[in-house]
C-alpha cells in the first residue's frame, strides 16, 4: 500500500496537529499513514488531558480534606492508559481497514508520528502510547523492528514546559526567611497556615542542624523547587534542592492539614535515604501536575541519582513510561552482561517460579500451571490479587511490580536448572523458538533479601530491627485495609535501607473481609490433642492467637515480637481496626519516622538544637 492511499471513512477530528492548527480540515484526502499517526496522537493527547485533569483537581481536594477522593483518584488514574489504548485501537479498526494496512505503512506511520511530536511536551510518553497501540494491532514478530519505538525517536533533553518546571529563590539577595515565605505564597494554597512564621523558623533550624558547619550563604545560593506539589494520601510535598556554591542538597517537606482545615509543615527531609524512602517502589504513586514530565523526572534524578529513571516515572504516575524505560534498560544490560538467569535464592514458592539475573537488581515471577498444595487458587485468581495490590495504597510495605506479556529472552542466558523448572511447572506460558525463550506472562519486582534468609545472618541489632519492622509492616498494611494472609517470613523481603516489605500476594485480601476470631475453649483435653480443630473454621476466618505458634517459633523472635507487637495476637485489636476502616477512617502512614516530625523534634523548647542533628540523620 502506498503512502498516497486515502481514507474511505473518517470520524470526527480529535486533535490539532501538523498543519491543521484549527482542527477543521477534512482528513479524507490525507495520506493513510499520516492520518493514522494523527489518530494515535489524538488518543494519547486525550489520555494525558485526563491524566492532568485529575492531578489538577487534587489540589482543591487536598485543601478540602477529601482524602477518600485522593485515594480513589490514584486507583482510577492507573486504568486511564489501558482504557485509552483500547479506545484508540477500536477507533482505528472502525475508521480504517487496519487489516489491510501493510507492514511497510507502519514504518511510514511511525515517521509521520515522529514529525508530529516536534513541539510536543510529552513525546516520550506519546511514543510509548504508539507502541501500545501498534502492539495491539500487529503480530508480536514486529515488536522489535522498525515499526515501534525500541529506542526514543525524540530527545527530551533540556525539554521544559511553557511555564518553567521549577522556581528559583535567592536567599543571598532576598534573605532566607523571605525566600521561604515567597515559596509558600507561590504554591497558592487556599487554606490558612496554623503559624507560617513558626514553620519557616522550624525549616531554617532543621536545615542548620543538617547542613555542614560552618555554613555560609554564598552569592549564588538558590532554593529550587518543582512548580507543582506532590500529593499522596494526606500530604502535599514540596520537592526541591538547595544549591550553595558547588554543593547541592536535595530536600522535601510535607505540608499537612489539621482537622480545622489549617496547614502546617510536618518535617524537613534532607537525608538522601529519607528521600529514597519517600520515592520508594513500595509507595503509592504521587498525583502531580506536569506539562513536561521529562523535566520533572530529570530534576528528580538530580536529587536521587541512584534511583532508576523508570522508577521515577512510575512514582509520578506514569507507570507505563516507567515500564518502557525499564525494559529498554534491561535489554541494554543483557547486551552488556554475560551471567545467566538462575532460580532466586530462598524457599521455592508454591504459586510462583521466581528467578533472577545476579547482575541485575530485579526478580522475575512466573505463575505455575499447577499450584503446590495446599494452595487453592487459579492463575486468574493470582492475577486478580496482584492487580488488587497494584491499584491499592501500598503504604511503603508492598512491592510494586511491572507486568509484561510475551517477553523474549535468549535461551543461552538461562541456567539448566531454571529451564527445567519452567518447562516442568509452567509449560503453558513458555515457548521455545530456536535460540529464544518466550515467556507469555511475567511480573518483575525489585530484588530484596528474603526475611528468613536475612535473619539467619543478621547480627543482634539487625535481627531486632528486622523483627520490629516485620510487625510494623503488618500493622501499616492493616491501616490500609490489607491483610497479607500468608505471613511467613519467606514472603517478606528486606530492602537496602533495612525496611521490611511484603511481596507475595496470592493470599492477600481486604482486612474488612476477614473474620478475626478468638479460639474457643476446648470441651475436653482430647480436643486439644486432635489433629483437626475442634471448632468450625470458615474460609475467611483468622485466629491471631495462632500467629505465635506458626510465626514465632524461635525464642529470640518471640521475645522481640512480644515486646513490640503483642497486640497483633489479640483478635479484638484487629476487630477494632476493622470497625474504624468500615466507618471511613483513613489513617496516617508517614513515609518518614515519627521521631523526625517537627512536633517531636521541637518539644525540647523553642530554638533548642540539642540532638536535632542526630535525629534528622537517624
Amino acid at each position: 500500500m502506498s503512502a498516497a492511499k486515502t481514507i474511505k471513512k473518517v470520524g470526527p477530528t480529535a486533535g490539532r496537529h501538523d498543519g491543521d492548527p484549527d482542527g477543521s480540515s477534512d482528513r479524507r484526502n490525507a495520506p493513510l499513514p499520516l492520518t493514522v499517526a494523527r489518530t494515535v496522537l489524538d488518543g494519547f493527547d486525550l489520555h494525558y488531558m485526563r491524566f492532568r485533569y485529575v492531578s489538577e483537581q487534587t489540589k482543591a481536594r487536598f485543601e478540602n480534606g477529601d482524602w477518600a477522593w485522593i485515594q480513589r483518584a490514584v486507583r482510577e488514574r492507573i486504568a486511564f492508559y489501558d482504557r485509552q489504548v483500547l479506545e484508540t485501537v477500536a477507533r482505528l479498526r472502525a475508521e480504517f481497514n487496519i487489516a489491510q494496512v501493510e507492514n511497510s505503512d507502519w514504518q511510514q506511520i511511525k515517521q509521520h508520528f515522529v514529525t508530529l511530536l516536534t513541539e510536543h511536551k510529552q513525546p516520550e510518553c506519546a511514543e510509548t502510547f504508539f507502541n501500545s497501540v501498534c502492539c495491539k494491532i500487529l503480530h508480536r514478530d514486529y515488536f522489535h523492528n522498525d515499526f515501534i519505538f525500541v529506542r526514543p525517536g525524540v530527545s527530551t533533553e533540556h525539554m521544559d514546559s511553557d511555564l518553567p518546571s521549577y522556581r528559583s529563590y535567592y536567599p543571598f539577595a532576598q534573605g532566607l526567611r523571605q525566600s521561604l515565605l515567597q515559596l509558600f505564597i507561590d504554591f497558592g494554597l487556599a487554606c490558612p497556615f496554623v503559624d507560617i512564621n513558626r514553620d519557616v523558623r522550624r525549616l531554617i533550624l532543621a536545615a542548620r542542624a543538617y547542613l555542614p558547619r560552618p555554613f555560609r550563604i554564598e552569592p549564588d545560593c538558590q532554593i529550587q523547587v518543582l512548580g507543582s506539589l506532590f500529593f499522596r494520601n494526606k500530604g502535599a510535598y514540596v520537592v526541591g534542592r538547595l544549591i550553595n556554591g558547588n554543593r547541592r542538597f536535595p530536600f522535601a517537606f510535607p505540608i499537612l492539614r489539621n482537622s480545622k482545615g489549617e496547614l502546617y509543615v510536618d518535617t524537613l527531609l534532607f537525608d538522601p535515604d529519607q528521600l529514597s524512602v519517600l520515592f520508594s517502589f513500595s509507595r503509592a504513586y504521587f498525583l502531580v501536575d506536569m506539562e513536561a514530565p521529562s523535566a520533572y523526572t530529570a530534576f528528580l534524578q538530580t536529587l536521587l541519582p541512584n534511583k532508576p529513571l523508570a522508577e521515577l516515572y512510575s512514582m509520578v504516575g506514569l507507570q507505563k513510561q516507567g515500564k518502557t524505560l525499564f525494559y529498554r534498560d534491561f535489554l541494554y544490560h543483557l547486551k552488556h552482561s554475560s551471567d545467566r538467569f538462575v532460580i532466586a535464592p530462598g524457599v521455592k514458592g508454591l504459586v510462583m517460579i521466581v528467578f533472577t539475573l545476579p547482575s541485575y537488581p530485579y526478580v522475575f515471577k512466573v505463575i505455575r500451571d499447577v499450584m503446590g498444595r495446599p494452595k487453592k487458587i487459579s492463575r486468574e485468581g493470582v492475577k486478580e490479587k496482584y492487580q488488587l495490590v497494584k491499584y491499592h495504597d501500598r503504604v511503603g510495605r508492598m512491592a510494586d511490580m511491572w507486568e509484561y506479556s510475551l517477553v523474549a529472552l535468549p535461551k543461552a542466558r538461562f541456567s539448566e536448572d531454571l529451564l527445567h523448572e519452567l518447562r516442568t511447572y509452567a509449560p503453558s506460558v513458555l515457548e521455545d523458538e530456536g535460540d529464544t525463550v518466550i515467556i507469555e506472562h511475567v511480573y518483575i519486582e525489585r530484588r530484596m533479601t528474603p526475611l528468613d534468609l536475612y535473619l539467619q545472618h543478621a547480627n543482634a541489632a539487625e535481627f531486632e530491627h528486622a523483627v520490629i519492622e516485620y510487625g510494623d509492616a503488618i500493622k501499616q498494611m492493616a491501616s490500609a485495609n490489607i491483610f497479607p494472609g500468608d505471613m511467613l517470613f519467606k514472603n517478606f523481603g528486606v530492602t537496602r535501607l533495612g525496611r521490611v516489605v511484603f511481596y507475595d500476594y496470592d493470599e492477600v485480601s481486604y482486612l474488612t473481609d476477614c473474620q478475626f476470631r478468638a479460639i474457643p475453649e476446648a470441651a475436653t483435653p482430647q480436643d486439644e490433642l486432635a489433629s483437626e480443630p475442634w471448632y468450625p473454621v470458615g474460609p475467611m476466618d483468622v485466629f491471631p492467637e495462632e500467629f505465635s505458634t506458626f510465626l514465632l517459633g524461635e525464642t529470640r523472635v518471640r521475645e522481640i515480637f512480644a515486646q513490640h507487637h503483642a497486640d497483633l495476637l489479640d483478635p479484638t485489636v484487629w476487630q477494632a481496626k476493622q470497625d474504624r476502616l468500615r466507618h471511613g477512617s483513613i489513617e496516617n502512614v508517614f513515609p518518614y519516622p515519627e521521631a523526625v516530625r517537627f512536633r517531636n523534634l521541637f518539644n525540647r523548647g523553642p530554638g533548642k538544637l540539642a540532638g536535632l542533628r542526630g535525629a534528622l540523620r537517624h
